[in-house]
């Protein structure tokens, strides 16, 4: 018998998933569902990368706000755009930052090359030094190498016996690679998320390392929702999820060991929060969609039009478009860089009479004193639907983007 067995008896390598319920099953399937929708939607180019960056900040700042980091979400968003400038007081913590950024944006460059390997105890060693990379090093750590001494994890939790470890990041390899998780064809990304769950739930636990356990283990549930084809926008979003709920986060986390190692609970709530976090990424997209159409049917109203009046209209329709709001009709000479340039020479009386044109083409909707682009007209171009109660997507106006 090894001594986890006796400290440590609820890492036992085994889950009932008969027993999780089938609005578990619902909820993976709607997950699995909405990141196919994410992989198939096109972007223009500057949005796909606002999208990429912009969840990858998150991914980042949570994984290691979890740890006590305190940059910002923004401040983060300027590390992965490459123009953060901290005092030296943070230069530790932009490290951090800039550590898991530099390994998420590794494992997608090894995706798109040609795939990801497959999990095992050197692979999980190698993501352990990265997080660590130019960090200082703590006392008895060393990055990448599992720890020879006993570890107690905020004081209230102490990690499996140190002469276990290597043993034990072993076995959860080949757990999550054997047959309790072979999915069938088509549900590949369903029991990904569940590996990526128990990965993550498993290396808290074993607590192979001296230092950066957290943070490797989000790295684990990143690469393994990207090896099963789970968009990388979305594979950011358990990370958010559990630095969003954190006390809760904790409680799962303490509730499970606690229990005997049940992790049903842990995944319903985990599962949970990737469903919410996907909603959220949707309907983005679809914010960006609705853009594209609206900008398509101005240009379609327009199409015959070609006077130097017909574009200066078209580009107030358009720029107007771009504010999902009234606007007042003294600020839209500024509204734009290129309004401004159109508008530069020409007096209130010819603001006035491009605005009535936009209203006789009831593209706007106009006050006396302010006005807004009809965005609304393009949910005509969407099929017949019953308004379900609750169903915000139903009733909101789409916003606009740059």
């Amino acid at each position: 018998m090894r001594t986890f067995e006796k400290t440590h008896p609820w890492i036992r390598f085994r889950i009932n998933l008969a027993e999780v319920g089938p609005e578990f099953w619902l909820c993976l399937g709607e997950a699995a569902s909405k990141c196919e929708h994410l992989a198939r939607v096109p972007l223009r180019p500057a949005t796909a990368e606002k999208l990429h960056q912009l969840y990858l900040a998150k991914g980042a700042a949570a994984t290691t706000a979890i740890e006590g980091n305190t940059l910002s979400e923004s401040e983060v968003l300027r590390a992965v755009e490459g123009r953060l400038e901290v005092p030296p007081s943070k230069e530790y913590q932009k490290q951090e930052v800039e550590n898991i950024i530099t390994a998420c944006n590794q494992i997608s460059r090894q995706l798109q090359e040609g795939g990801l390997p497959a999990l095992n105890g050197e692979l999980i060693r190698a993501y352990n030094s990265q997080v660590l990379q130019n960090l200082p090093p703590g006392e008895d750590v060393t990055p990448g190498e599992y720890r020879h001494h006993s570890v107690l994890v905020g004081n209230v939790y102490r990690g499996a016996p140190a002469e276990d470890c290597p043993y034990l990041v072993d076995r959860l390899c080949e757990w999550l690679a054997g047959d309790d998780f072979a999915a069938k064809e088509g549900l590949e990304l369903v029991y990904a998320i569940i590996r990526s769950v128990l990965a993550h739930v498993y290396l808290a636990w074993i607590h192979p390392f001296g230092d950066g356990n957290g943070r490797t283990a989000r790295l684990i549930e990143f690469h393994i929702l990207l090896a099963a084809g789970m968009p990388s926008p979305a594979a950011h979003l358990l990370s958010n999820h559990y630095n969003e709920t954190r006390p809760e986060y904790y409680r799962q986390l303490d509730a499970a060991s606690k229990s005997g190692g049940d992790l049903l609970p842990f995944l319903r709530y985990a599962v949970r929060g990737l469903v919410d976090g996907l909603r959220a990424q949707l309907t983005f997209v679809w914010e960006q969609q609705w853009d594209i159409v609206w900008r398509n049917y101005i240009h379609e109203l327009f199409q015959s039009k070609t006077s130097a009046s017909d574009t200066r209209q078209r580009h107030l329709a358009l720029d107007l478009g771009m504010r999902n709001d009234w606007v007042n009709i003294g600020e839209i000479t500024e509204l734009t860089p290129r309004l401004a340039k159109a508008y530069a020479n020409k007096t209130p009386k010819t603001v006035q009479r491009d605005l009535n044109v936009l209203a006789a083409m009831s593209v706007i909707s106009r006050e006396p004193k302010r006005v807004r682009a009809r965005r609304e007209l393009i949910f005509a171009f969407l099929p017949l639907r019953k308004i379900v109660t609750g169903d915000k997507s139903q009733h909101k106006q789409p916003s606009g983007s740059n």
